[in-house]
């Protein structure tokens, strides 16, 4: 990658991430949260335009934009499911996303400190509650903030929610023959990390290897 800056690129082509032959988008939640998601709320320059604005919820999953066989990331607003509701509408138009599990919280290891949620949703075909519970998962990674008013920094000692810009990441699962978690389309991919957290920024772009992915990078337990 030398020879010119990867934050000028757009890895954009036809509405669909094409990164040069030999890199994945590898991001950590972290990366994610304080990298993007922070910038997009915001509105600070991005890191390289890797992740597009879709709203998911408009799509069925494997009718959102990119490869159905990888991993995908959206920017995505929620919307309310009802006026002057808290709830989110998370219908499509074949079935809904529900969550599973308690929502995961996001660290940042530089600062110590909360800095975002994430929660993990299942897609069901047909209508709530009896919908047929499928095989494509959504990881929703929401921004939180400690800083507070004046006016109400006597009433709010704990993380503030940012309610609006959402990052979305949409991936499939499959079960191996010992029972564990698979994620598709990473099965024979060899990855060399180059994520770091240090102030001056991080490249989320991981060269792949020919070796294979170990046991614990290749497979995930059930609760993701």
């Amino acid at each position: 990658m030398q020879g010119f800056e990867i934050e000028k690129l757009n890895f954009f082509r036809n509405g669909v991430v094409k990164l040069p032959p030999g890199f994945r988008f590898q991001p950590t939640d972290e990366e994610l949260v304080f990298q993007y998601l922070k910038c997009k709320v915001y509105s600070c320059p991005l890191p390289p335009s890797v992740i597009r604005e879709v709203n998911v919820f408009k799509f069925d999953p494997w009718d959102l934009p990119g490869d159905s066989e990888d991993e995908r990331y959206f920017f995505s607003n929620r919307e309310a499911k009802y006026p002057n509701s808290n709830r989110t509408n998370r219908a499509t138009g074949s079935g809904y996303w529900k969550a599973t599990g308690a929502d995961k919280q996001i660290v940042s290891a530089r600062m110590n400190q909360l800095i975002g949620m994430k929660k993990t949703l299942v897609f069901y075909r047909g209508k709530a509650p009896n919908g047929i519970r499928t095989d494509w998962f959504m990881h929703e990674y929401r921004l939180l903030h400690t800083e507070c008013t004046a006016s109400n920094s006597t009433q709010n000692n704990g993380p503030v929610q940012m309610q609006d810009w959402v990052i979305c990441r949409i991936f499939r699962k499959n079960r191996n023959n010992n029972g564990m978690i698979k994620i598709d389309g990473n099965a024979n991919l060899g990855l060399i990390s180059s994520s770091s957290s240090s102030d001056s920024g991080s490249s989320v772009i991981t060269e792949v290897s020919s070796t294979g992915l170990s046991g614990s990078d290749n497979e995930i337990n059930e609760e993701v």
